[in-house]
């Protein structure tokens, strides 16, 4: 199916987004669980949409950031797996609908996620009967996450993360070995890395700023952090080098490699690798939750 299909850089975003709400992405068309909520946050720079899940007992709360290169996703394109990690690791799940490149570049996702976790921060006792929030995110959600950490340390002085999911995310825009090696990966060859970046942040220069490139930022104060990224992932570099910066500052780091896995595995119906790398997630956020 994905080699009958024309490459994602061939195509202008709206019709990549329109295709995959008609089921032309490998995961389906999306599937819409009854128990998830649209909710809108009231930040002060403007409202932020959020789908938001609640299971009958909340520990924590996780704030999600999706994946698409910052052009494609929604925060209702994963509706079943959110709702899975909330109901088994009882926490609340918000997930943000943060605004998409080329329409609104950078910095515009990343000021939606900084907006909606200093909104959490302040408001999560009152809304859930908790103070503990991780926040994840899958891809370019991992980037987002990675950031918003470092937005809320730097511009908000807020260190009290309970953790980091960071699945499968890119931390350098300037391009990690692994990227650079990408021609003819699976998911995301090269040239598609490209037209993310193009659209997200269209001057090249400036993409190793700290701000874009994680990578490059001062990781002190950081939560405990959980990296994980299949083998065969041209982001798998990444995530062994931003694994290794986590720990070098001090913080925690666990690095979970999957053997074989491609980017973006995890969403795969029917894919083992997939499931089990779902359940370990659940295992980690309940474990940072204090679940038993």
């Amino acid at each position: 199916m994905m080699a009958q299909a024309p490459p994602t850089h061939s195509l202008e975003p709206q019709v990549v987004r329109e295709a995959r709400k008609r089921g032309g992405g490998v995961s389906g068309p999306p599937v819409y669980v009854e128990q998830a909520q649209q909710r809108t946050l009231p930040c002060r720079a403007g409202d932020i949409p959020v789908r938001v899940f609640v299971p009958a007992q909340v520990r924590g709360v996780y704030l999600h950031f999706h994946g698409g290169g910052w052009v494609l996703g929604s925060a209702d394109g994963q509706d079943p797996r959110l709702w899975d990690l909330a109901t088994a690791a009882e926490v609340a799940v918000i997930s943000v609908e943060y605004r998409l490149a080329p329409e609104h570049p950078y910095p515009a996702g990343p000021d939606d996620c900084e907006a909606a976790a200093a909104w959490l921060v302040e408001h999560v006792q009152s809304e859930f009967g908790t103070d503990r929030i991780a926040v994840g995110g899958e891809s370019a959600g991992a980037h987002l996450a990675a950031n918003t950490l470092l937005r809320m340390r730097d511009r908000h002085g807020y260190t009290g993360f309970a953790a980091a999911n960071l699945v499968f995310g890119v931390y350098d825009l300037g391009r990690t070995p692994s990227q650079e090696t990408s021609e003819d990966a699976v998911v995301i060859p090269r040239p598609t890395m490209e037209w993310f970046y193009d659209h997200y942040c269209p001057d090249a220069s400036m993409r190793r700023d700290p701000d874009l490139s994680p990578m490059y930022a001062d990781l002190t104060g950081l939560p405990p952090a959980r990296f994980s990224v299949g083998t065969l992932d041209p982001l798998l570099d990444d995530s062994i080098l931003m694994a290794k910066r986590w720990t070098h500052a001090g913080n925690e780091a666990e690095l979970r490699l999957y053997p074989g896995g491609f980017h973006g595995f995890i969403s795969w119906p029917g894919l083992k690798l997939g499931e089990q790398a779902n359940l370990d997630t659940i295992e980690f956020i309940r474990s940072v939750m204090g679940a038993r």
